[in-house]
């Protein structure tokens, strides 16, 4: 089965000067503001396409190191991962920072990186981004 996930922005003005809405389409789970300032200099208040990109990255790496885990034998008891996108105006994005934090009983911490690395590696976001530098920092809890 495929699932298409959609999402919509309607924007209006210039790239600088302007401004837009994102909405998630197919979960109907919400509308986010999004400009170029937020974008190039950061914002509290408004999102970006970068931090969309992170919220897919740091969920499906998510998804992939708790079935990968699972299939070592070692179901997680949590995981917690955070996505860090970096953008440069005019370059454009330079990389994404996979940062996690899991308790994992019976799991030793060499063999959590190793299964991290590779739940990185095996990570569709991961993949669409293969563009980018993504590192990777696991930590056993």
């Amino acid at each position: 089965m495929t699932v298409t996930s959609e999402a919509s922005t309607a924007w209006k003005g210039g790239l600088t000067d302007g401004s837009g809405e994102v909405t998630f389409v197919s979960s109907g789970t919400g509308t986010f503001a999004v400009n170029w300032k937020a974008r190039s200099e950061g914002s509290t208040s408004v999102t970006t396409p970068e931090e969309l990109i992170a919220a897919a990255h740091s969920s499906c790496f998510s998804m992939a190191l708790s079935n990968a885990l699972a299939e070592n034998g070692t179901p997680p008891e949590s995981i917690d991962t955070t996505a860090s996108v970096t953008f440069k105006p005019g370059t454009g994005i330079t990389g994404s920072h996979l940062n996690v934090n899991a308790v994992v009983p019976g799991l030793s911490p060499e063999d959590f990186e190793r299964i991290a690395q590779a739940a990185k590696s095996g990570c569709p976001v991961s993949q669409a981004l293969a563009g980018i530098e993504i590192t990777l920092e696991a930590t056993l809890a």
